[in-house]
């Protein structure tokens, strides 16, 4: 019955719950002892991958093209009528292995999961995950359907980015406004989408026994190595510690620029106003170079890419109707990632890519463990796994190595990467510490009007050196845009530790190449088999929430910067 399981897969996509239900009975019947345990997780597994693989093919159809309603139905359908039933029987399981007593070789740290997952289901939350599903859908079309008119032509927001990069200021200025008016004609759609949002957030964590949403997520994503009082320590060292480099970077542009004051239109374009960097012409070439840069990096982490292309396993070009952002995904059955982007021919389509690709690389390396709880490995290290990959393969990107850029070019965009590492931790606080106010004060902040202002307070503390005199309102956009709060909540602090984390990766690569590409690829292969700070350990890094481990690598990033400057 469980064999040969990938060969359903197209009949799956279309199953109702009455065909997926005979598999849950058949592993629900079987009796477990130390003997049969094995197998059964085994085949537990193997039906898990068919499952994740369905619902993960239905969610990506509903990205590559927004305005397709039969795949929205298809998956809506599949989110109110399967899955609630998936989380049930998969509840039921993870029930009837805890109560076994038996903790199978390997298991150990991905029991800590299970046994949490137990304690925090409730059916009655079921058909809420149901709504919440629905409410980012939705949400999702709203920022999908952002469209301007530039230049004669419609654009998205994500095709006005190689404006921002021109050396004409007043078509930047012009094009950053027009794109905030934009923003601001759909805020009070997000506004009521926002109050659903927190009221089934509310109810969710209400059922599950907690006072507030903040201890049930953190219960949720497992999160049993650090508290939410260290990731408040750790925004407070960048406080500290980032925010004036940030300032240092700003003030050095505003001087090479010209400029009176910096204003939010003027952070994009090359301080020294050279015309932007153009590292690819078509998507074809972009997918054929980044390839080539795999190679060097690594020939098996090389043929991994370049199965995905011949698999047809990227999605890379923006277009109209096609979802925000850039993620990837695992097709579990297939053993196979997919890459979603939305790239327009920028500098920064690079190190999207090269991030989604380090996903990858960490999916290929889990199909490697047999059973599909220790594949699950924690979001804070599998944004290492993509973070530490962006400055893995920078020593690639000249077109000597196969990629884009002469040396003088390839400085130039490794300088805008370092920077925009700078720049990220100040912004990720303002998001982290806005989530942590939202959900300790779930009432008020139930009044985007209450969010507004906590935003604005949050801004005018870790984002210093941009002048918005006159657009203040427009900095209220931000939060709108940004996923996560709305879709994803509390899925933020991870890039920061990350982010840490990855420089650690790479500060250890300036050293040695070939000791930290090995180090990396070890830690991606033990999936959640041990805990995160191990999984760091073995990447040749620790998890760090101190001012002094950040000083030690903003001190690195700028003196490499400095470096690069000399190029």
């Amino acid at each position: 019955m469980f064999d040969n399981l990938k060969s359903q897969l197209d009949a799956a996509l279309s199953w109702q719950w009455d065909d997926f239900a005979p598999y849950y009975e058949a592993l629900q019947s079987r009796d477990l002892n130390a003997e049969t345990i094995e197998q059964w997780l085994k085949d537990w597994t193997a039906f898990s991958k068919l499952v994740m693989e369905v619902a993960s093919r239905l969610r990506v159809a509903t990205t590559v093209d927004t305005t397709d309603d039969e795949a929205s139905e298809l998956y809506k359908t599949f989110m109110s009528t399967v899955f609630p039933k998936v989380q049930e029987q998969s509840f039921l399981l993870n029930k009837k292995l805890v109560e076994t007593g038996i903790v199978p070789e390997g298991m150990e740290i991905p029991m800590r999961l299970i046994r949490a997952e137990i304690e925090l289901f409730r059916e009655e939350n079921l058909p809420l995950f149901v709504q919440e599903s629905d409410l980012g859908m939705a949400y999702n079309k709203i920022v999908g359907a952002q469209t301007v008119e530039w230049d004669g032509e419609e654009k998205t927001i994500s095709q006005m980015s190689p404006v921002f990069l021109e050396t004409n200021r007043d078509r930047r200025e012009a094009a950053w406004k027009l794109i905030q008016e934009r923003m601001r004609e759909d805020r009070e759609a997000q506004n009521d989408l926002w109050r659903q949002f927190m009221d089934l957030r509310k109810q969710i964590a209400k059922n599950a026994g907690y006072d507030n949403y903040r201890d049930y997520i953190w219960q949720d994503k497992g999160r049993f190595d650090y508290t939410p009082e260290q990731v408040l320590q750790f925004t407070a060292a960048i406080e500290e510690v980032v925010v004036p480099a940030m300032e240092r970077q700003h003030e050095q542009r505003q001087q090479q620029l010209g400029l009176e004051t910096l204003r939010p239109w003027d952070t994009d374009v090359d301080s020294l106003n050279r015309e932007p960097l153009k590292p690819f012409d078509s998507i074809d070439e972009f997918e054929r170079r980044t390839e080539g840069i795999f190679k060097q990096v690594d020939p098996e982490l090389g043929g991994q890419f370049a199965t995905m292309r011949s698999e047809k396993l990227l999605d890379l070009g923006n277009r109209k109707g096609k979802g925000p952002g850039g993620y990837c995904t695992a097709f579990p059955i297939s053993e196979r990632p997919f890459i979603f982007q939305n790239a327009v021919g920028v500098d920064r389509d690079i190190r999207t890519l090269l991030h989604e690709a380090g996903h990858a690389f960490h999916g290929f390396a889990r199909y490697e463990l047999p059973y599909a709880q220790q594949m699950r490995s924690p979001m804070e290290f599998n944004e290492v796994a993509s973070m530490a990959m962006e400055l893995l393969a920078m020593p690639y990107i000249t077109t000597e190595n196969g990629g884009y850029y002469s040396d003088a070019e390839a400085a130039r965009s490794r300088i805008g990467h370092l920077q925009g590492i700078v720049k990220f931790w100040p912004y990720m606080a303002v998001v982290v510490e806005f989530q942590h106010w939202i959900y300790a004060n779930h009432d008020e902040a139930t009044d985007p009007a209450a969010c507004d202002a906590k935003w604005l307070e949050l801004w005018g503390r870790f984002m210093k050196g941009i002048d918005y005199s006159g657009y203040e309102d427009f900095i209220l956009n931000r939060w709108r845009r940004q996923l996560h709060i709305f879709r994803y909540p509390f899925y933020y602090i991870e890039y920061g530790l990350a982010q840490l984390g990855a420089v650690q990766v790479w500060g250890n690569a300036l050293k040695d190449q070939a000791t930290a590409l090995s180090q990396y690829r070890d830690a991606l292969a033990l999936g959640g088999t041990v805990t995160l700070p191990q999984l760091y350990e073995t990447a040749g890094a620790k998890l760090a929430f101190d001012a002094d481990t950040l000083r030690t690598y903003i001190n690195l990033l700028e003196s490499t910067i400095n470096e690069l400057e000399a190029v």
